[in-house]
């Protein structure tokens, strides 16, 4: 049986207003109003930090004159968020799938192979890693928190971001390889139009209906 899902385009926001948003789906969904909403955005400049980040405080002065910066409650290092790169934050109960959250990081890998794979870019996985890579070069990170099986953070797949924000980090901790976008790989595509694509592969993989919001 297919649940319905919300899916909510959000445009170009904020990190502090996407964080508000994943908080108030967060409420929702915990009280029973949805079962799941996938937030697709994009975001203003912004490094995030992880929970495991450990820099000098220096290093985050530094950043902070670069764009903005946040310390958050997910998993992983630090990254970067900006306009060309596509974010889904998938607020989801668990409960209702497979309480795995390291299949729950799978299929979310998936979705974005899947999209690749429409434009005959052959990506996989890294053993040891998360996320989802061409080559030895990362295109899509995958960074979750999960309270009580209800899920937030999720996924920054690189479509045509400014890459050179990348080069002041050390990418999820990751010193040896390197991040890709499709403007890289010598593709022109929107992030909207990777939006109306990645969709219906989304309700494919969790058995989901599309409910517009």
């Amino acid at each position: 049986m297919a649940f319905n899902y919300h899916f909510k385009d959000c445009g170009i926001i904020s990190y502090d207003n996407g964080l508000n948003l994943q908080k108030y789906y967060i409420n929702l969904v915990k009280k029973g109003a949805l079962k799941g909403v996938f937030l697709l955005l994009e975001h203003t400049p912004v490094y995030t930090i992880g929970k495991g980040c450990k820099k000098d405080p220096q290093y985050f002065n530094y950043l902070k004159q670069l764009a903005d910066l946040y310390f958050i409650d997910r998993g992983g290092d630090i990254t970067f968020h900006g306009p060309g790169q596509l974010v889904v934050y998938p607020i989801l109960d668990l409960n209702y799938f497979k309480r795995d959250l390291h299949l729950f990081i799978e299929m979310l890998e998936e979705a974005i192979i899947r999209l690749l794979k429409l434009y005959n870019i052959v990506a996989g996985r890294k053993a040891k890693y998360t996320g989802v890579w061409i080559g030895n070069e990362k295109i899509s990170s995958i960074g979750i928190a999960c309270r009580n099986w209800i899920t937030w953070h999720g996924i920054a797949f690189n479509v045509n971001v400014d890459l050179n924000y990348f080069s002041y980090i050390t990418p999820c901790g990751i010193s040896e390889f390197g991040v890709t976008s499709l403007e890289k790989e010598g593709l022109k595509v929107s992030v909207n139009d990777l939006k109306t694509q990645l969709i219906p592969i989304i309700e494919d993989l969790f058995n989901i209906s599309y409910v517009n919001t």
